[in-house]
């Protein structure tokens, strides 16, 4: 292997990019030859591999490539990619390698910008012309996108869909990155977050990187990104860099344009063979699956621009407030701040023992818990029929069923509406005349306006309390309920965090609850899923399945502070368990590691 020790402290260190899997690295070996070959040999060029599993033999081919002036290095990004992997939208000839090259900046922190090159290239020009530009403040230099200049469909596309000009669309198989500007404005982050926002399916990364990156372009003479496409003109002796994209490879037809450029360097290549082997045994089957792919993305290209609900229609519809109170969310995430309210709540005023009626003793609480409970069964059932409030599925209610006395019931807190999941999951498992109790906060209690105002003090609700006394009549309350065989829901993370998907590390009052009074804990946790209708705030409105796990009951043998850790701890690992499961991905919060919530 051929790695350069002191990459960063160099002169004339030019950092090269590909990025491959196992299937595509023979041909990234033909165009580093190219590039090698083609370059000053004034200059010293370290060549990172990105991947996520390359055998050893062909490591081996690939290290045959270096020089004296050539390093090469393979880096495995498997972790980067698991943790954001499920997310990622691939389609046909595509693998998610392709979005390897928005890990550079973070990963490489030594580097104040670097090239990104696709594998099915050939660098015909010298690198470090390319590479020698001031970015000044533009995150990347690219080129024109041919293909959207001169396919109406696909033209259509990125200016209906994105609200980029066509002519201002660029190519993202080879990049200049501007790495400390992408550092310095977290462009990976915003990827991440977008990524949750809006689902780019025709040219996927590329999309992402021309929203992410719009109006930022350093624009570079297109005979460095030469796309072999259809019957795109070529200025032969202008050309730079080609790019074989799409399907127009010369290793699967014969009749490919500007072949005998790729064939060129190939044929210097010890993987010659292999190559050829491939285009003698690439059926008339596979030819035409590829145009079969071909015209499914034109289709594609064509839904997507008839959308109504598009990505620039999204974000100008989308909500400030939502978008302030996201960022909140991460950079709380990123402190370890999990128990905070990121919600602008009116101001909490202190719940006196004389205002509140925890046991319903009084006929006028009785009479307006009714009240309020038939009104926000109306509106809740109303948001379903229009299909602004979606309850997909419920599972696991077998579990809710074998407790048949009083229980905490724990969930995880990401709106307004999950009480009503899970009310709507029980109220026919309830029997007559037992209700389902909420824990709530102070402030939504004493000081919340309007018809959720009405809910929260009125619908079977113990709200918490800064004043001593109140807390006592709240614990005495509590007993009360669940020795006669209520069930109480509280939400152990203590804080509501909108649309937030992970389980968030919980608060001991609800296991503690359950010990004092020796009933078991019955965990629920709610997934999401993004639906195709967006909300009044132009988000992807979601459908929202509960789960019901089994029953945590305290152990006769453990006192009560190690009951209480014991529960609190099942309690997580089987949140984190279905969490998992269900998406997916392991959980990991980003102050463990960059990720999105």
């Amino acid at each position: 292997m051929k790695k350069c020790s002191t990459s960063s402290s160099r002169k004339n260190l030019i950092p090269i990019f590909y990025a491959c899997d196992d299937n595509f690295i023979k041909y990234t070996v033909v165009s580093i030859k190219s590039l090698i070959e083609n370059s000053n040999k004034a200059n010293d060029y370290m060549i990172y591999i990105l991947n996520a599993g390359i055998s050893e033999d062909m490591k081996k081919e690939v290290y045959k490539l270096a020089t004296d002036n050539v390093f090469i290095e393979f880096v495995c990004v498997r972790e980067q990619l698991e943790s954001i992997g499920k997310n990622l939208p691939i389609r046909d000839y595509y693998s998610k390698t392709t979005y390897f090259r928005l890990f550079i900046a973070e990963m490489f922190p030594q580097y104040d910008k670097a090239i990104y090159i696709d594998s099915d290239t050939i660098v015909l020009g010298d690198i470090s012309q390319f590479y020698n530009r001031n970015l000044e403040n533009n995150l990347v230099g690219a080129c024109q996108e041919q293909v959207m200049v001169q396919t109406e469909v696909f033209g259509n596309y990125v200016e209906k869909v994105m609200g980029i000009n066509r002519n201002k669309y660029f190519n993202a198989g080879h990049l200049l990155i501007n790495c400390t500007a992408f550092r310095k404005e977290k462009i990976f982050n915003k990827f991440l977050k977008l990524l949750n926002i809006y689902t780019f399916v025709v040219t996927q990364d590329e999309d992402y990187l021309n929203v992410l990156c719009k109006d930022r372009v350093l624009w570079i003479e297109q005979g460095w990104n030469v796309e072999v496409y259809n019957n795109i003109p070529v200025a032969e002796n202008q050309i730079k860099m080609l790019h074989y994209i799409m399907v127009s490879k010369p290793w699967h037809y014969y009749d490919c344009r500007l072949k005998e450029y790729f064939w060129k360097y190939a044929e210097k290549t010890d993987v010659y063979q292999s190559i050829i082997n491939e285009l003698e045994s690439y059926t008339d089957e596979q030819r035409a699956k590829d145009l079969e792919s071909c015209k499914r993305l034109e289709q594609t290209a064509i839904k997507e621009s008839e959308r109504i609900d598009t990505y620039v229609n999204l974000i100008s519809n989308m909500d400030g407030e939502r978008l302030k109170v996201l960022e909140k969310i991460r950079t709380y995430e990123l402190n370890g701040k999990f128990d905070v309210d990121v919600e602008n709540d009116p101001e909490t005023v202190t719940l006196l023992p004389d205002k509140v009626d925890y046991l319903a003793e009084k006929c006028s609480t009785r009479f307006f818990t009714k009240i309020a409970n038939k009104k926000a069964v109306q509106f809740y059932e109303k948001a379903i029929k229009n299909g602004t409030f979606v309850i997909k599925s419920v599972n696991g209610i077998e579990n809710f069923r074998q407790v048949s006395g009083g229980a905490m019931i724990t969930c995880n807190h990401f709106s307004a509406y999950d009480n009503y999941v899970v009310y709507r999951a029980l109220r026919d498992e309830l029997p007559k005349g037992k209700f389902l109790y909420k824990v709530i906060r102070e402030g939504n209690y004493t000081s919340f306006k309007g018809l959720f105002g009405f809910f929260f003090k009125h619908c079977n609700t113990l709200p918490l309390s800064s004043n001593t006394e109140t807390m006592k009549k709240f614990m005495r309350s509590i007993s009360v309920l669940l020795n006669r065989g209520e069930k109480i829901l509280i939400y152990p993370e203590q804080a509501m965090w909108w649309n937030y998907r992970k389980p968030r590390p919980l608060k001991s009052g609800a296991f503690k609850f359950a010990v004092k009074n020796n009933v078991p804990v019955i965990p629920t946790f709610i997934t999401m899923e993004d639906t195709e209708k967006t909300d009044k705030n132009g988000f992807p409105i979601q459908a929202h399945t509960i789960w019901f796990l089994p029953a945590i009951y305290p152990k006769a043998e453990l006192n009560e502070r190690e009951n209480v850790e014991y529960m609190k701890n099942e309690n997580f690992r089987v949140w984190k368990n279905l969490y998992e499961r269900v998406y997916g991905v392991e959980l990991k919060y980003s102050k463990d590691k960059l990720c999105y919530i």
